[in-house]
């Protein structure tokens, strides 16, 4: 879901993915009809940023020590809540704005009855405006009633935290920790699971907790027996909620031409990165899509300690730097090229390629540019929201 706008500084340019396109762009369902653009960053701000690129991004020069929540709540089909849960992230309670809050992003999907809303801020005031939102989800939205097609446990489904500017892992995991205790005290009847850097000692990948809570069967709590590791017992309303903390994940949602399920689900697997020639740090699911299939893949970044990834630049991986440590991860370039080759071989085309939000350098950039301009509803100078 990326989209140029007017603004200040030169639009970063990256080389074009065929079919790349805003999601959220079939007639009738999500908002702006069917548009085609080549990736690129935010289109506001002044950094160029170049797949295969390593990019350094542990500058002090702006003073801010930045990291994002990419709130993933199960709410899409009312524009109106969508926009109202984003807003709360960037006012107080008398409806003041907090000047170090921005809202990026807004990605909502129909059929998915999903949406993510990107949200920067320095770390140490992260966690408030995070909390804000979700109490905001919390009270507009019931699972009871909630419908669509994407997996989900939780009114507020996800809570990640993801470091960008002189901000480390465990920094993040605390603040994860705290927004997670917070909200059972202030949201009674809410239940969390912790990931990654928040859950302690273990760690354990938000993957892993997932399948523990049956996150990919269902949300029968009752016959599933779940324990939060904070909170009460899951209710039908609020469901079950995952905060956490790791390296940055990305979207990338590649779309292909059939209905034929078993095929998806086919290329899906070939591509995981638990399968021995998958691609690393990448997980997939495949999913029916406005009459097509949708290859839904999460892509993380991973420590790169050795540089290997480095050291492997021309199969697509990309490298930045956050406090002196590198990370990677795929470029949504190579996940296209390889689930594009694995269609072929079925006698399939891709549709279009989406990415949701934006790759990690462009999410810190955009938040700086953002934050420096005192920017809240920067979401809306992209374009605003796609349904």
């Amino acid at each position: 879901m990326q989209q140029g706008g007017a603004g200040g500084g030169v639009k970063p340019q990256m080389p074009a993915l065929e079919n790349y396109v805003l999601p959220g762009s079939r007639p009738g369902q999500r908002s702006g009809g069917r548009r085609r653009r080549e990736a690129r960053g935010c289109g506001l701000c002044s950094d160029i940023v170049r797949p295969w690129q390593r990019v350094k991004m542990s500058s002090t020069k702006v003073g801010f020590r930045l990291a994002a929540c990419l709130l993933n709540i199960s709410e899409a089909r009312k524009k109106d809540i969508v926009e109202k849960i984003a807003k709360a992230a960037l006012h107080d309670d008398n409806g003041q704005k907090h000047s170090q809050a921005t809202v990026l992003n807004i990605f909502s999907d129909y059929d998915y009855n999903r949406s993510v809303i990107t949200i920067a801020a320095p770390i140490d005031m992260l966690g408030n405006y995070v909390i804000a939102a979700c109490t905001e989800a919390f009270r507009s939205i019931d699972m009871a009633i909630q419908e669509g097609i994407h997996p989900c446990l939780g009114a507020v489904d996800l809570v990640p935290i993801y470091p960008l500017l002189d901000v480390g892992m465990e920094e993040c995991g605390k603040v994860a920790q705290s927004i997670a205790e917070i909200l059972t005290l202030r949201v009674p009847g809410c239940s969390m699971f912790l990931f990654g850097q928040a859950d302690q000692p273990e760690k354990r990948s938000l993957v892993q907790r997932r399948k523990q809570l049956g996150w990919f069967k269902g949300r029968d709590f009752k016959s599933m027996e779940v324990k939060p590791d904070i909170g009460a017992v899951p209710s039908q309303r609020y469901g079950l909620t995952g905060v956490g903390a790791s390296p940055y994940v990305m979207n990338c949602n590649v779309t292909i031409d059939t209905q034929d399920m078993a095929t998806g689900k086919d290329i899906a697997r070939a591509i995981r990165g638990s399968n021995t020639r998958g691609l690393k740090g990448v997980q997939t699911m495949a999913f029916p899509h406005n009459g097509k299939i949708e290859i839904a893949c999460n892509v993380e970044s991973f420590e790169d300690q050795d540089n290997i990834m480095t050291a492997h630049e021309d199969f697509g991986y990309i490298s930045y730097c956050v406090l002196g440590k590198t990370f990677s991860y795929v470029s949504p370039q190579s996940i296209e090229a390889q689930i594009k080759k694995l269609a072929s071989n079925y006698g399939i085309n891709t549709a279009r390629t989406a990415l949701v939000g934006f790759t990690p350098e462009e999410c810190k950039h955009c938040a700086t540019y953002a934050l420096k301009k005192g920017i809240g509803e920067f979401w809306r100078m992209r374009g605003g929201m796609f349904m």
